[in-house]
């Protein structure tokens, strides 16, 4: 049975922790969605908006690439961080929901996103996408995918924890290419899916229960949540699973499938 502590769900605190870390060790990905995206339609001189933008990976580098960006955050706080970055100023930063964005209609020529628009609700979100890109646009977005042998990161939440309440939708939906062509058919063609694999490295299990425990904003929310003694059974469970990641010297190294998916909106 779900813990009751987590029974009933509720949006993550994106501003717990410090998700700047997160974007850092993911930002090589981003950079792969906006030049998946590029390579469909060259992004340099399009306008582009860049969904759940997080602290700006995908942003930065389609402005790199010669774009007119908008970065989408509902988190105010990681769109201020957003804002400091070096080239920040070629974005233009809006903080607002994902799928209610208030943007015009048809005002893009691409919508990209990073890890991010797979934490909201699908069919507004994928509504708030078909308005925004003019016909013809292209979304392209990285989603993580289920890991069948599971991971140090989730695994041990399952374990302590029990199966997360049933809900309409969950991250990893995005990860299965069925799921994908249902929510995308009725508005999108040439829907591509290419998988990788990302690698977590940290210099050892303390560093990595570190990470867990300070850092990443999906799990010091959930570990926020918890009575002492149930957290400290967590942490537990996270240092012996990334303990069997380990190398001889004590590094922490283990695979994260996932996806990037693009597709062309209908004319």
């Amino acid at each position: 049975m779900p813990d009751p502590q987590i029974s009933e769900p509720r949006p993550t605190n994106w501003a717990a922790g410090r998700y700047q870390a997160v974007a850092e060790r993911i930002a090589v990905i981003a950079a792969e969605v906006v030049t998946a995206a590029d390579r469909i339609r060259p992004v340099r001189d399009s306008a582009l908006v860049d969904l759940a933008c997080g602290t700006g990976s995908a942003a930065l580098a389609a402005a790199e690439a010669g774009a007119k960006v908008t970065g989408v955050d509902l988190t105010a706080e990681l769109v201020a961080i957003a804002a400091e970055r070096p080239g920040a100023d070629a974005v233009r930063w809006v903080v607002a929901d994902a799928a209610h964005t208030g943007l015009p209609d048809g005002g893009f020529d691409t919508v990209v996103s990073n890890m991010g628009i797979i934490f909201v609700e699908p069919t507004s979100l994928v509504a708030e996408v078909t308005r925004l890109l003019a016909p013809g646009g292209v979304f392209a977005f990285s989603t993580w995918v289920r890991d069948e042998a599971g991971s140090p990161f989730f695994t041990p939440i399952v374990e302590t924890l029990g199966q997360p309440p049933a809900s309409g939708y969950s991250p990893d939906q995005w990860g299965d290419l069925d799921v994908v062509q249902s929510r995308l058919d009725d508005r999108f063609d040439n829907v591509r899916f290419e998988t990788g694999s990302h690698t977590w490295q940290f210099d050892s299990v303390e560093s990595a229960v570190r990470f867990i425990s300070d850092e990443s904003p999906m799990h010091v929310d959930l570990l926020s949540r918890l009575d002492v003694a149930t957290r400290d059974r967590l942490l537990d469970a996270f240092t012996g699973a990334l303990s069997a990641a380990t190398d001889d010297e004590g590094r922490v190294s283990f695979e994260a499938p996932y996806a990037v998916v693009t597709a062309h909106r209908r004319a």
